[in-house]
């Protein structure tokens, strides 16, 4: 039997999963598990970030995804416009952290996307994970580097909060 309308092909061809979306709804059950003793199952790639509002004093904890270089965390922040955690730090910030179940405090800031320290970052990300690639809205082969329009699109679609980490 064939689809009464099969020029217009499945639901799955034709609207790509938006991560970012799903990734929000899940937050709370990824927040508990970063929490719990079964955080290994999520903490090599995901933390959980504690945001204190900038004009609310509120303070949040959110999972986000990080890499972590020597005494630096770094966060790619995907679809910016929808989120507004990251926009705290545009100033330097204190920030507290729960990485690999441990507390951490550190001073986020916001890197501009005009920067090689960008770049540096948005690679590094892609080179783990090229298929996140599709969040930013550009193709990228794991090894190749962006065009210079891909880095256009990119800086449109991402932002980059660099923690460094307190010694303690």
């Amino acid at each position: 039997m064939s689809p009464a309308h099969p020029e217009q092909g499945s639901l799955r061809s034709r609207v790509p999963i938006d991560l970012d979306r799903l990734a929000t709804r899940l937050n709370g059950a990824v927040a508990w598990i970063l929490r719990s003793p079964f955080h290994g199952l999520l903490s090599r790639g995901l933390m959980l970030i504690t945001v204190t509002g900038r004009r609310s004093g509120r303070r949040y904890q959110i999972p986000v995804g990080y890499q972590h270089a020597g005494t630096a965390i770094t966060v790619l922040v995907s679809k910016p416009g929808r989120k507004r955690w990251w926009r705290n730090y545009r100033s330097a910030a204190p920030v507290e952290l729960l990485v690999r179940g441990e507390r951490l405090r550190g001073e986020a800031r916001v890197v501009p996307a005009d920067t090689p320290e960008f770049r540096d970052a948005v690679e590094a990300t892609l080179q783990r994970m090229p298929w996140l690639a599709r969040q930013f809205g550009v193709a990228y082969r794991r090894g190749a580097r962006l065009d210079d329009a891909q880095w256009h699109t990119v800086a449109g679609q991402a932002a980059v909060v660099r923690i460094a980490l307190d010694p303690d």
